[in-house]
Parts: structure tokens; sequence; C-alpha cells
């Protein structure tokens, strides 16, 4: 099937002149025949001469008419593109603005015409996104951290209650037991709220240029006893000499969020596999898991916070539903990207493209590897 072109708005305005331009001559060659007829009766030895001189008229004119129709198709094309310049760079700077940098504006000079109008419309509204970006980030980071201490305050209680002299009966000890849990989990999230928060705002602590394959086998170390109880096998290819630059903690966090995703989100006795590349100033760690087949449009919406399969996909409801959004925070906190992808066989795929380090550190005097995970 072959797709028509694209119908541009300066394709529109150059048409519109040059149809402009050629019904205006016509209408005026037109006017200037009828008054040259409207002048009276032609003598009978004069009427071949004159016709013939109209012929020749009519024919350079229509002559004319063409090659002016061939250079106002070009000036129009010239003079819409001149107009829509500031058009052209507010759609560039748009593209680039996201929820990252909404500090930028379009800042378009010139007149104040309905172009300069158009695009200080838009800096106001970006200018109100960035406030309310800004706030529910600030809300996000100030609640997480001010539950803190009535957390611990209960955690303490709780354990005061149950070490308290004298027999404990079992049922204060299986509510103590609850509790427990319910409070890691909620440590859980806030843990993970703040990293979010740290990722979404660009905080970056703990510089350090770390090598790839150190942070998948810390992650995998991490996630021994799982992978273990889950009769899983994993693959790990690739990674040996590949460094990435960024916040050691957020990148730690990183690989061992998609890599528990990985291990949590399986089959009991299926596979994960792990390949690292670099190439064109890019790292790439793609993450691959089996398991059921999944909605790819369920799929493209995990990477927003608190977006879970379901219970009815891993038989639990574990986790906090942060896992691969902040992934892709600190990804994109990094200068990277996040791409999930269904498997047609069932499982996921997951790509964290991250830029390559200028070079790997070396300790000086040693030779050794330094910012290596330990």
């Amino acid at each position: 099937m072959i797709r028509r072109p694209r119908r541009t708005v300066r394709m529109r305005l150059t048409a519109l002149y040059c149809v402009l331009f050629v019904l205006s001559s016509i209408a005026l060659l037109t006017i200037a025949a009828i008054t040259n007829l409207g002048q009276g009766p032609v003598p009978v030895q004069q009427s071949l001469p004159e016709h013939s001189e109209i012929s020749r008229y009519l024919r350079s004119s229509v002559i004319a008419l063409g090659e002016m129709t061939v250079v106002s198709v070009a000036a129009g094309w010239l003079v819409a593109g001149r107009v829509l310049r500031p058009l052209r760079a507010m759609t560039a700077t748009t593209r680039r603005i996201s929820a990252d940098n909404l500090h930028e504006r379009l800042a378009i000079g010139g007149p104040g015409d309905e172009l300069k109008d158009f695009a200080d419309t838009i800096d106001a509204l970006l200018g109100r996104l960035d406030g309310a970006f800004a706030a529910q980030r600030r809300f996000v980071a100030n609640a997480s951290h001010e539950l803190r201490t009535p957390l611990a305050t209960m955690r303490v209680s709780v354990d005061v209650a149950v070490a308290k002299p004298g027999p404990v009966p079992p049922e204060t000890i299986t509510l103590a037991g609850q509790v427990r849990t319910e409070l890691d989990k909620v440590d859980e999230l806030l843990e993970g709220l703040l990293a979010l928060a740290r990722a979404q705002h660009g905080v970056l602590p703990g510089h350090a240029v770390l090598p790839l394959d150190g942070i998948v086998a810390a992650a995998l170390a991490a996630q021994a006893g799982a992978i273990a109880a889950g009769n899983l096998t994993v693959q790990h290819a690739g990674g040996d000499g590949i460094w990435v630059e960024g916040s050691q903690p957020l990148l730690r966090r990183m690989a061992d969020n998609v890599i528990g995703n990985a291990v949590s989100h399986n089959r009991d006795g299926g596979w994960i596999r792990i390949t690292a590349t670099a190439g064109d100033g890019a790292a790439r760690l793609v993450i691959e898991n089996g398991g059921d087949i999944l909605d790819p449009a369920q799929v493209a919406e995990l990477a927003q916070p608190f977006r879970r399969l379901g219970a009815d996909r891993t038989g639990s409801d574990d986790g906090t539903g942060l896992g691969l959004s902040i992934v892709a925070a600190t990804a994109e906190a990094h200068g990277g990207s996040l791409d999930l992808q269904a498997r047609p066989g069932g499982g996921l795929n997951v790509t964290i493209t991250l830029p390559l380090a200028p070079r790997a550190p070396v300790a000086a005097g040693t030779g050794d590897r330094a910012g290596v995970p330990a």
C-alpha cells in the first residue's frame, strides 16, 4: 500500500498562495480582454491584424501566467517556511521537554503576534506543570521521611509489649508478628518512594564509576535464596569491561529491582537470561524471564508507580508496585532509558540503556579497578 505524503501546513500555505495568485491573474487577464473588446466595432480591413495581435497577446499572457505560477510556488514555499520557522522551533523545543526538564521554556522572541502569544501560553502552562510536579515530588519525599518516626515508634512499642516480664499470651505474640510483617511492608514502600523521589528529582548520591557485571553479580547474589527456592536457571553473559557512571545506591537498586522482578514473576523451574553489551557509547542490559503470556498493553504501563499485573500472575500480592518505576526513573536520571516488552512465548523482556563511562577507573599505584561493588 502506497502511503500518501503528509500534507503539512507549509504545503497548504504554498498551495493557497499559488491558487490565489493564479485566480487573481486570470481575473486580471479577463478584465483586460473584456476592456479591449469593449472599445467599439473594428473595421473589416483592420479585423485580421487586430485579432492576430489579440491572439499573440493571449498566448504571451498564458505563457507568462505559467512562468509566474512556477515562481509563485517557489516564492510561496520560501515565504511559508519563513513564517512557520518560529512554529518549528516551538515544536522541537516542546518535544525535548519532559517531566524531568519542565524548567525549560520556549522563549520565542519577535513581534507580539499570534505565534508569540501561543508560545507565551505554552510557557505559562509549563510553569504551572513544573510547579505541580515539584510540589508532588516534595510531598512524596517529605511524607516518606516524616512517616519513619511514627513507624519506628510502633515497632518499638510492639517489641516492648512482647518483651514484658511474665507470660505473654499467644494471641499477643501472633498479633505482634503480624504487625511487624505489615511494618516491614510499609518500610519497604517508604524506601521505594524515597528512591523514586530522589531519581525523579535527579538527586544522585554516591557518585561512582561501576562495572556493569559487578552490579549484576551483586543483584544475583542478593536474590540467590529466591532463585534456589524457585529452581530457576540463570544464564549471565557479557558485561565484562563495561563501565557505567552514576549514583552507586540507585544503580544497585535498579539492578536489584529488575532482577528481583524477574525472579518473583517467574514459574517454578523457570529461567532468567541476562545479557550485557556495549555499543554507540551506551551500555545495554537485557533481562529476560519465562512465565505466562502477558498483555502488551499492561506491560507498557508497568513503569508507572503502583502498576502491577496482579496477584493472578504470581499467586501472591507481594511487592509495592514501585520496582519498575524506580528502574525507569533511575535510568532516565542517568541519561538512559527503560524498555519493557512482553515476550511472545511468555514472560518479560526488560532492556536498560545507560551511557558508558568515559573510561574505567584505575586505583593509583596498584592497577586495581576502582568502584567495584563490595
